[in-house]
């Protein structure tokens, strides 16, 4: 008898689970979108704010970063709190204007902002380089990255992947941020953007000022975006216009839903789940095209969010009172 499965070779290759470098590619990719995602949790989980525009500041920080390093010439490690201040700034040019619009009035303003910029690098070749993009600004990571490797080795793991010291040092990264978030969290600044979430006009009927509220939380999840920023550059080893689309936004809203808004920790949880399922459906064999497989990809996510959705509609770590944001 025929075997179907040499008809239909339906099923999924499960060696690259055993590969220590698959697991070190699938934690730096959920460790960045981790970083992403705090600054996204911190607006939207926290502060009530629909930011749409966080692959915009992750641009502006990876871009800041490369530029003053490979174009200019400047020291790594000076150029990266420099793309901070950078895009701090134009998180407040963002907020300034827009933070006074309603809610999905902001929200558009935001996409529309993070597209402009994806264009800018584009199209700005003098400055960017256009879609062949930027390299060579990561000179000074790569010694930092043997050093590391040799301090492993030495401690006796001789077979040490490429990529495990940049595994490290993301979710060093990653973990400091969420102990550190979490920490601001429970003080009276904390208190009072949660009070903005709920009710901004009880807020300010108290004293606050919302919107200088508002504008902070943007500006300190900009700056998370332009660490993100610099983490996917390494890892990928340049930067082009093309790794800062709107859909990278949207994968880290999907993160938030998988972990549960309004908690920073299980950000991390959503990040694991989504970039294993994600990377590990790659190795799904089916008889059609790769791009179909590609698609098919994100549809099992979108059912994986669906039944989330319909079973725990809070995330993992999420709690329902959460779920009720103030406009």
């Amino acid at each position: 008898m025929t075997d179907p499965l040499a008809i239909f070779p339906l099923g999924l290759t499960f060696e690259a689970f055993t590969d220590i470098d698959f697991w070190t590619s699938v934690g730096i990719f959920a460790g960045i979108y981790t970083i992403f995602a705090l600054g996204l949790q911190l607006n939207v989980g926290f502060t009530g704010i629909q930011n749409f525009g966080q692959a915009g500041f992750m641009a502006i920080g990876a871009y800041s970063m490369a530029i003053l390093t490979a174009e200019e010439g400047m020291n790594f490690w000076l150029s990266l709190p420099i793309s901070i201040l950078i895009t701090i700034a134009f998180g407040l040019i963002v907020g300034l204007p827009s933070l006074r619009l309603r809610a999905d009035y902001f929200a558009i303003a935001t996409i529309a902002f993070a597209e402009a910029i994806r264009l800018i690098a584009l199209n700005a070749r003098d400055l960017t380089n256009g879609a062949q993009g930027i390299f060579g600004f990561d000179d000074s990571w790569d010694s930092i990255s043997e050093s590391i490797e040799d301090f492993i080795i030495d401690l006796g793991w001789t077979d040490v992947p490429g990529l495990f010291p940049l595994f490290l040092v993301t979710w060093g990264i990653a973990v400091l941020m969420m102990f550190s978030l979490t920490r601001v969290q429970g003080t009276p600044w904390g208190r009072v953007l949660r009070a903005v979430r709920e009710d901004e006009d009880a807020a300010r009927a108290l004293g606050k000022n919302a919107f200088s509220y508002k504008l902070q939380s943007l500006a300190i999840a900009a700056s998370i975006g332009a660490v993100a920023g610099w983490l996917l550059a390494i890892q990928l080893a340049f930067v082009v216009p093309d790794e800062f689309q709107p859909i990278v936004t949207f994968i880290g809203y999907v993160v938030l839903v998988l972990g549960g808004l309004a908690n920073y920790w299980g950000v991390a949880v959503g990040a694991i789940i989504l970039w294993t399922v994600l990377e590990g459906l790659r190795f799904l064999e089916l008889p059609i095209s790769e791009t179909k497989i590609a698609a098919l990809r994100f549809i099992i996510v979108g059912l994986v969010l669906i039944g989330l959705m319909a079973f725990r509609p809070q995330g993992v770590f999420g709690k329902r009172e959460e779920m009720v944001l103030g406009d």
